[in-house]
């Protein structure tokens, strides 16, 4: 994959993206912008352009690290409890601290979703038989005990509707002031491009990476750590994004081999390109009504996933 065709793509829909909504905005009105279109640009499409951008890089690359760390490709933040207990830690933050900040509710979520991929790779660990679909399986049967206990726990205190109202993974509420918490995410994709190579060795497995001197510990915990707090940032802010981090890094994987350092700018490029095509897709289908984006995404994903599937295994 060529990386300069892929920024051309991403520049392409970028643009696209900018002009498609309701109020109709055209490349001739950018010579002479009103007020109100001035408002439209700078206070919801751009904003939302780019939290489209950072949210699908940031979770391509959580799934490439995710898939890297347990040498299994069909594991990604949705398929080890890692969004599940994001979840969970979003409704308990409601419920103890509703006043609080969103900074705040993002570090109860992060902790929470912390706590939960070290749950899964620490019983991962004492499973003998790690196959491709068992992994996988192991991650989302743990999900769904948690996502159990979170809707105990929302019927108990009648949050039902507000933690799916909050997780329904929609751009529309994106504007000015509500989503620069993605800005945190940035610097963590730097440290994953800054520690790709060392990524890439532990995936080779722990007794191989320690002989070659690495600190194989602390680097996966690093990319736990990694990949929580970018979850939880882009399910507090944007809600759940379902198989953005499973499909794209496969999909990069098989043309481009699984180098993590090689492959870690095309996986946030080509999940940034995906996420903007189904959202642009989200706002047209219906228009000028809007679909939800995780319903896009997860109709999108499964074909995809059952795909990928597929071709693993006939």
């Amino acid at each position: 994959m060529k990386t300069r065709y892929l920024i051309l793509i991403l520049f392409i829909f970028s643009i696209a993206s900018i002009f498609i909504g309701v109020k109709e905005i055209s490349l001739l009105d950018l010579y002479h912008l009103k007020w109100s279109e001035m408002e439209i640009l700078f206070l919801s499409r751009i904003p939302r352009l780019i939290s489209i951008v950072v949210a699908g890089a940031g979770m391509s690359i959580s799934g490439l690290i995710m898939q890297q760390i347990t040498q299994n490709k069909f594991v990604s933040p949705t398929t080890a409890a890692t969004i599940d207990s994001a979840k969970l830690g979003i409704l308990i933050s409601l419920i103890l601290f509703p006043s609080q900040s969103t900074i705040a509710k993002m570090l109860v979520s992060f902790s929470f979703a912390l706590g939960g991929s070290f749950m899964f790779m620490t019983i991962l660990k004492r499973i003998k038989y790690k196959s491709a679909v068992i992994i996988p399986l192991l991650g989302i049967m743990i999900g769904n005990v948690i996502d159990s206990i979170t809707t105990f726990f929302a019927y108990r205190y009648d949050l039902v509707q507000n933690i799916n109202s909050w997780l329904q993974g929609n751009f529309s509420m994106v504007i000015k002031g509500r989503y620069e918490i993605l800005y945190v995410s940035m610097p963590l994709v730097l440290i994953a491009f800054a520690y790709s190579s060392k990524f890439t060795l532990a995936g080779m497995g722990e007794e191989f990476s320690i002989n070659l001197g690495l600190n194989y510990k602390r680097i996966v915990n690093l990319g736990i750590s990694i990949v929580a707090l970018i979850s939880s940032i882009v399910v507090i802010t944007v809600g759940r994004i379902p198989f953005l981090g499973l499909i794209i890094p496969n999909i990069v994987s098989m043309y481009q081999g699984d180098n993590l350092e090689k492959n870690i700018l095309p996986t946030a490029l080509c999940g940034a390109i995906f996420l903007l095509i189904c959202d642009i897709l989200a706002r047209v289908i219906i228009y000028p009504y809007e679909i939800s984006i995780g319903l896009t995404v997860g109709v999108i994903g499964s074909f995809a996933f059952l795909y990928l599937l597929i071709r693993r295994y006939r």
